[in-house]
């Protein structure tokens, strides 16, 4: 009997070590919570291509849009620890729904645990090729018109389309009006057919529709201008001091063992400093910014933080 307790308590102790020496022996699921097409599965799906070469098992990438990113983070929250399941959230559903609905049902800390930043999101705000403001000053002169009567699009309540748009319309002493959607692609579509004027989305987006002309381009949100659209102003070129940009990175369950969090952060890195998928990162306005778990950790304490006191200040509701 003494053998047999001793033998199982050696199990226990060495199970997640054996596990994370065996690690990964069967695909591992990316989970996006957010819509396919948008800069967050964009980015999944490049880095997803390379990390198999480091892994031995090439992920894939599964969407689970819905509630502004809740329904995938809820089920990403609840996947079993063993790093299988990889989370893929943005800036949004990690710092901006939770501080705007007391009912998201995932807490950013205590669910997950950090693998890596992945990249910045520069976004820019566009407009339907029709609309009458071609430039910055433009559009806030027609918002001062008509307070209130030019609609924005966004990819939903607390998404970075909507809580940059409101910065900037704050930022600009300007009033506009919040068309959400369930998601950035359709926000981006509503855009395109006309149905809404204009909108603030990833660069990522932006850039394949500018050769056709199917937007136009008024400003990009960084804090200066983006070499790879250099005849786009920065917003704050008008309205100065103003800056915000996205993020997304990789997170994994609570309890995953931290040896298989090194080795998806270790392939990660590999991904993203390959010079193809840099490249293609770059050219589509993504910025790699892969870092440690620790680094991300302080990052997104520091962001839940920031992001907390604007939704606050600037009175946003889910």
């Amino acid at each position: 009997m003494r053998r047999f307790l001793v033998a199982a308590a050696f199990a226990v102790l060495c199970g997640p070590f054996a596990q994370a020496q065996t690690y990964p022996d069967r695909p591992i699921k990316l989970l996006v919570p957010l819509a396919a097409g948008s800069a967050v599965d964009i980015v999944a799906r490049l880095v997803a291509e390379k990390m198999g070469d480091q892994l031995g098992q090439r992920p894939f990438v599964e969407n689970m849009a819905g509630g502004a990113g809740v329904i995938g983070m809820r089920a990403g929250a609840r996947a079993a620890p063993d790093g299988y399941t990889v989370i893929v959230p943005n800036d949004s559903v990690l710092t901006m729904v939770p501080n705007m609905k007391s009912d998201a049902g995932y807490d950013p800390f205590a669910d997950f645990m950090p693998v890596t930043q992945l990249v910045g999101i520069p976004l820019g705000l566009i407009a339907h090729p029709s609309f009458e403001a071609n430039t910055i000053a433009e559009l806030i002169a027609l918002a001062k018109k008509t307070p209130g009567g030019i609609n924005y699009s966004s990819g939903g309540p607390g998404s970075p389309q909507h809580v940059g748009m409101e910065l900037f319309v704050r930022a600009a002493g300007i009033q506009m009006t919040h068309v959400p959607h369930r998601g950035a692609t359709e926000a981006v579509t509503a855009i395109v057919s006309g149905s809404v004027p204009v909108g603030i989305t990833g660069m990522s987006a932006v850039v394949p529709l500018l050769p056709d002309k199917r937007v136009k381009l008024l400003g990009v949100t960084t804090a200066k201008r983006l070499p790879q659209v250099p005849d786009a102003p920065a917003i704050s070129e008008t309205v100065p001091g103003f800056a915000f940009n996205a993020w997304c990175a990789f997170m994994v369950p609570a309890k995953t063992p931290p040896e298989i969090v090194a080795k998806l952060n270790a392939a990660t890195h590999a991904a993203l400093n390959d010079p193809a998928v840099q490249k293609r990162l770059v050219e589509l306005g993504f910025v790699p910014t892969p870092d440690s778990p620790e680094q991300l950790a302080a990052h997104l304490r520091a962001e839940y933080t920031r992001t907390g006191n604007l939704v606050r200040d600037a009175n946003l509701k889910n």
